[in-house]
């Protein structure tokens, strides 16, 4: 009796573990978040970028994501978490995002269009501009539409620029090299701008900021 019992036990042991596997299995199809997980993590970046993710403009600024392409973002995000873009703070929060979550929070912050605030001289908007759309031939600077677009939206891996933050436009240009690249056998796109950057003089840098910080 006992041997019969424990014939009929195993094969229902057996389906068991199958059907375990199969659930298992179909878990993976799963969202790899909730909505409410991807609106908490919305309302923590915009605590520092503001509600419509136009940035901060005060002692330290805090760029704009409003409008970023989708692909430079991920990107950026990730090179925060490889350590090949140096920001401990940005490290924490990005450090433990899945790929889909960057995707979602890419998505959200692209699709956002507030205003500038602007707020660069005004006087240095015409010669930034020469700047962005000529290029400097004697500092062998290309012109900057040539990657970021006409209207300096970006594309792609490239960056949007259109309505950066002034400062923070200026930080970056100023400080490239000791933030970006930081893993030269793994580099991004972002290597392209090190020679420019460092070709730029400050009054330049200043310049191309004033205008792009204006662009809508």
């Amino acid at each position: 009796m006992k041997v019969v019992r424990l014939q009929l036990a195993l094969p229902a042991a057996i389906l068991a573990i199958v059907f375990s596997g199969v659930g298992r299995a179909a878990d993976t199809s799963a969202p790899a978040f909730s909505e409410r997980d991807l609106q908490a993590k919305i309302q923590y970046c915009t605590y520092c970028h503001q509600p419509s993710g136009q940035g901060y403009r005060g002692f330290t600024p805090i760029p704009r994501l409003a409008g970023q392409q989708t692909e430079y973002f991920k990107n950026q995000l990730q090179a925060f978490i490889d350590r090949r873009r140096v920001n401990n703070f940005m490290f924490k929060v990005a450090h433990n995002l899945n790929p889909e979550m960057l995707t979602a929070l890419a998505t959200h912050f692209s699709d956002l269009n507030p205003k500038p605030l602007g707020g660069a001289p005004t006087e240095l908007v015409a010669t930034g501009k020469k700047i962005f759309e000529e290029g400097v031939a004697g500092a062998n600077v290309p012109p900057c539409a040539t990657c970021h677009g006409p209207e300096a939206k970006g594309k792609g891996p490239f960056p949007r620029l259109a309505g950066q933050i002034y400062p923070y436009i200026i930080k970056v240009l100023g400080n490239f090299d000791k933030e970006r690249g930081q893993d030269p056998a793994n580099p991004d796109i972002s290597a392209i701008m090190k020679p420019i950057a460092h070709s730029l003089t400050e009054s330049q840098i200043a310049a191309v900021a004033a205008y792009l910080s204006n662009l809508e």
